[in-house]
């Protein structure tokens, strides 16, 4: 085909492409610095365990120092012995995200900790399976609390840190029921659903503060909370099987290479998304 250039995203005849930069085996300095977390500092609501700790696991990989954000002290000092044995720093801060003066002190700690957040990840969650007529007010107030006004908060008070890191990354954990309905995750779509609004909100409001702001769509994965579903609803498990291309439920380990995608300057240009780590179940016709 000899000589291409590209312009506006088509291909066209004119720059030979001998002239382009050659990647030699061994050089890795460019891809590895666009993903390098090192120095980096990161907040994890919910990551104690499941996908939360997937996510803070990958990040560790990277190089990036960890603030475990939860409220089973046990499971997060497990989490924390996990991610040092990575070689970075880590602590936990047993905190209870629904309440604002809680998540400020934790902010405080983090802080004077390590000095700096770079990277906020909302994952904190709970559902209460119910369908909407047997839901009660408490019950959606919990839910809603939970998984929404707890980003909120947290992004809100973190957003003077974040500002400073000169480059900060929020990522908030959405759900396929950001995307689709379900009679017995009422309040827990509804919150997911207003996860997806806010990310594209911050986004937006944060740009001119390179803050970018994104979100994850999870979809059936094998968690403490999707095993409770599977014990409610029954044939669940097959039909998520036969509707996934992949074949499969996925792992908290599925969520270590988009964390830290959406966590490094590799995502210096992408803001207000919400991407599906899924198997392909939302394509599927």
């Amino acid at each position: 085909m000899g000589r291409l250039w590209r312009s506006h995203g088509r291909v066209r005849a004119g720059a030979d492409l001998a002239e382009q930069p050659i990647k030699k085996p061994g050089n890795e300095s460019m891809t590895s610095s666009r993903f390098d977390l090192r120095g980096k500092v990161a907040i994890v609501t919910g990551g104690n365990g499941g996908i939360g700790l997937g996510m803070a696991r990958g990040l560790a990989d990277a190089g990036a120092d960890i603030a475990v954000v939860g409220r089973n002290e046990a499971k997060s000092a497990a989490a924390v012995a996990d991610l040092k044995q990575r070689g970075v720093k880590a602590i936990a801060v047993a905190t209870d995200v629904t309440d604002k003066a809680a998540v400020a002190a934790m902010i405080d700690r983090v802080v004077k900790e390590f000095g700096r957040i770079d990277v906020l990840v909302n994952n904190a969650g709970m559902s209460i399976r119910k369908p909407p007529h047997e839901l009660e007010l408490d019950e959606w107030n919990k839910v809603i609390d939970t998984n929404l006004t707890s980003a909120f908060v947290c992004s809100k008070l973190a957003y003077p840190a974040l500002k400073a890191s000169g480059n900060g990354k929020v990522i908030n954990i959405g759900s396929m029921m950001s995307i689709f309905g379900a009679s017995f995750a009422t309040a827990y779509a509804a919150s997911k659903g207003g996860i997806v609004q806010y990310t594209r909100a911050c986004a937006n409001a944060w740009a001119p503060d390179n803050i970018q702001v994104n979100a994850i769509l999870p979809g059936w994965i094998d968690t403490d909370l999707t095993r409770g579903a599977r014990q409610q609803v029954s044939g669940l498990h097959e039909r998520v099987l036969a509707r996934t291309p992949a074949g499969r439920w996925g792992d908290i380990d599925d969520f270590a290479g988009i964390a830290v995608f959406l966590a490094s300057p590799a995502s210096n240009f992408v803001t207000g998304t919400a991407i599906p780590v899924d198997g392909g179940f939302s394509v599927m016709a």
